[in-house]
């Protein structure tokens, strides 16, 4: 059985993908809006609106919401991203019906009752702060914020605590009208399930989408510079990043391969470089963000006080010889690891509905496992030297250290190697 792809009336996009061996599916909706479509004042309120949808709609309460999807023995829940937010639930087949109700109540119909966002923003209030004592966690916050001062896609997803203190029901609820629109939404289900059941369904559940609505955001605009934070820690939670490549761009495959082979898992080069062979760190690795406009490649160490000066110098060093040594060997290594991730993936229907509808946002169009299989064979070592040589050499690196960093080199001397 094939995927679909069809559109509603009202613009809304919905894919089917039948999974005939399973008795269970995964349903989602993925709204292609997110922290950076926020203005200042609106700073965190993509979050505390995903939050929000689960507390209470005109007909159910929190409670209900709950309680119908886990006496089902399914479960809900949802994330928020900078360019995305996605609410989604795994069930049996036969309550399919009953998952697709649900994800168009709390998105049609949420109520924002006044005690329950009060307490929901004390919530959130305690995840920000959670965070900030996280140190692994909030490292990357301070790093985004560095690359893109100033500008949506730098600022916290979370928001501040006063901002969400801040936000009143009739903020909340006019950001959700005005930003959840149907032709910038996608239904995605894979599993059990039919596509012209679904798409009944879906006409029936998701017929109140406004179809108008607030679409621009702000293009990033990347700087790069230097963030530096003294604590009491045991370890320096070091990170450092550099331009990367946009979705639709030609090396977004390279850029794959690259973070594969220099911080992908034991036999990278930073973890044999940097823990291995002279034991500056426990924890490495790297990762390559892309988003519709720009991208960031970045590079996390976790190391004591007496180390960071030499691991902030050798993970510079691996960083430019990648622009001119790499081994056939490592980038078909690479390839093998990002291949068999996307196969593993294809044996979740959560994970398959997921990736279904963030390509259909992203590109507008959905790319089987054995289209994206051919485009990282297609990647070569010539084109991952030739990305390393554009996104390492003549850039301003963004850096961000927090916990006992004295001993860390001055940002003019690391960026001096970039230049």
């Amino acid at each position: 059985m094939e995927l679909k792809v069809s559109t509603l009336k009202n613009g809304l996009r919905v894919i089917s993908d039948p999974m005939p061996s399973l008795q269970t599916a995964a349903v989602g909706i993925w709204v292609d809006t997110g922290a950076r479509h926020e203005t200042v004042a609106e700073n965190g309120i993509s979050h505390v609106l995903e939050h929000m949808a689960f507390k209470g709609t005109k007909t159910r309460t929190a409670l209900d919401i709950a309680e119908s999807i886990e006496a089902v023995g399914g479960h809900l829940n949802a994330y928020t991203s900078r360019d995305q937010t996605a609410y989604f639930a795994r069930v049996l087949k036969d309550d399919v019906p009953l998952a697709v109700d649900l994800l168009g109540d709390i998105l049609q119909h949420s109520s924002f009752d006044k005690e329950e966002l009060a307490r929901e923003k004390e919530v959130i209030v305690q995840e920000i702060g959670q965070t900030f004592d996280t140190p692994d966690d909030i490292i990357f916050d301070h790093l985004q914020e560095t690359a893109f001062p100033g500008q949506p896609i730098g600022r916290s997803i979370l928001g501040t605590a006063e901002g969400v203190r801040g936000f009143d029901r009739a903020t909340i609820a006019s950001y959700m009208k005005n930003r959840y629109l149907a032709p910038k939404m996608v239904l995605s289900a894979s599993g059990a399930i039919d596509h012209d059941s679904l798409i009944a369904l879906a006409e029936e559940a998701f017929s109140e989408l406004a179809e108008d609505g607030l679409t621009g955001m702000e293009t990033a605009r990347y700087q790069g510079g230097d963030y530096r934070e003294q604590r009491d820690l045991e370890q320096i939670h070091y990170a450092l990043s550099v331009p990367g490549v946009a979705y639709a761009d030609d090396d977004f495959y390279a850029a794959q391969i690259l973070s594969g082979l220099l911080g992908g898992g034991m036999s990278s080069r930073l973890f044999q470089e940097l823990r291995e062979r002279r034991g500056l760190c426990y924890s490495v690795f790297s990762f390559a963000s892309s988003f519709a406009d720009t991208g960031v490649f970045t590079v996390y160490a976790g190391t004591g006080e007496e180390h960071i000066s030499e691991l902030s110098t050798v993970l510079t060093e691996e960083l430019l010889r990648s622009t001119s040594d790499i081994a056939e060997a490592e980038v078909d290594r690479a390839k093998a690891q990002h291949k068999a991730a996307i196969l593993m993936g294809q044996e979740s229907p959560a994970s398959r509905s997921e990736a279904h509808a963030r390509q259909l946002l992203i590109y507008g169009e959905v790319l089987s496992a054995a289209e994206v299989a051919k485009k990282i064979n297609a990647v070569t070592v010539r084109d991952v030297q030739n990305l390393a040589a554009r996104i390492f050499t003549h850039v301003t690196p963004t850096i961000a250290a927090l916990g006992p960093i004295k001993n860390l080199e001055s940002f003019e001397k690391i960026a001096g190697r970039f230049a």
